[in-house]
């Protein structure tokens, strides 16, 4: 595996030696990495090759065969689901996007973990994922993208200091995955919140602090883009041909 991560700093996620299995097999096999307060980090790698599965261990939804997940310096398993989400918040890929609900009942809900640990108020929330003025709105009023936004302002308000985000550029137009990718650098560099982000277009590589590339529930590569947006890296991961590669590169976007 290639790796770039500092590991000087105290992590805030760990995964130590850990074993998964899928389909009565061992998918995930000795992978260790971790987290480090404040950064986007991004999560790639082709379909089935264990993102989704991953941030669920992360987020302590699934408990590993062999091996521990860290949360902390303390095994995930030992906090219940209240402590533990005044630590990190888990938003999945599939949201009830006709959710009953007006932007600020549905952000106000992410303060039931946080205790009097948040970060920000409601409204800090809603004008922070760019939504003010939509505060009374009902979700079902609003675009695609302010719907996740409005999730997302829900995480934030949790107070926890690492966010996991399965494909919240999914089904997303270029303009609103770019207004989010800017808003989650924003808040990890002004609150120094670690975010993590699985999604599957490389052409938006160059925007995270940090890369893991995933392929069959293996690490294959972890550490700055630019160090690892090359042809041999892109070619093992996602699996494609020589003639594939040249042109993956040629309309990269420079990071905002």
């Amino acid at each position: 595996m290639i790796c770039a991560a500092d590991c000087k700093k105290v992590p805030l996620l760990e995964f130590q030696n850990l074993d998964y299995p899928v389909a009565e097999r061992d998918f995930f096999q000795q992978l260790n990495f971790s987290i480090t307060v404040g950064g986007l980090i991004g999560l790639m790698g082709s379909n089935g090759a264990g993102k989704t599965t991953l941030l669920k261990l992360a987020a302590g939804l699934l408990q590993p065969k062999r091996g521990r997940v860290l949360l902390g310096n303390k095994d995930i398993s030992s906090y219940s689901g209240r402590k533990r989400a005044q630590y990190l918040a888990y938003l999945p890929q599939l949201l009830d996007m006709n959710a009953p609900f007006r932007v600020a009942e549905l952000v106000s809900m992410g303060s039931y973990f946080s205790q009097g640990q948040q970060h920000f108020s409601i409204t800090e929330a809603i004008e922070i994922v760019g939504l003010s003025g939509k505060a009374d709105a009902f979700l079902s009023d609003l675009s695609g993208g302010e719907r996740r936004r409005a999730y997302i302002a829900m995480t934030l308000l949790q107070g926890g200091k690492l966010l996991l985000l399965d494909e919240p550029l999914a089904n997303l137009d270029l303009k609103y995955q770019l207004e989010l990718l800017r808003l989650l650098k924003q808040i990890c560099r002004d609150k120094q919140i670690s975010v993590i982000i699985s999604f599957h277009d490389i052409a938006l590589a160059s925007r995270m602090d940090r890369l893991m590339m995933l392929k069959n529930g293996k690490l294959v590569a972890d550490g700055k883009p630019e160090k690892l947006m090359n042809n041999d890296i892109i070619r093992e991961v996602f699996g494609l041909a020589d003639e594939d590669i040249p042109s993956l590169f040629s309309g990269f976007i420079k990071v905002c």
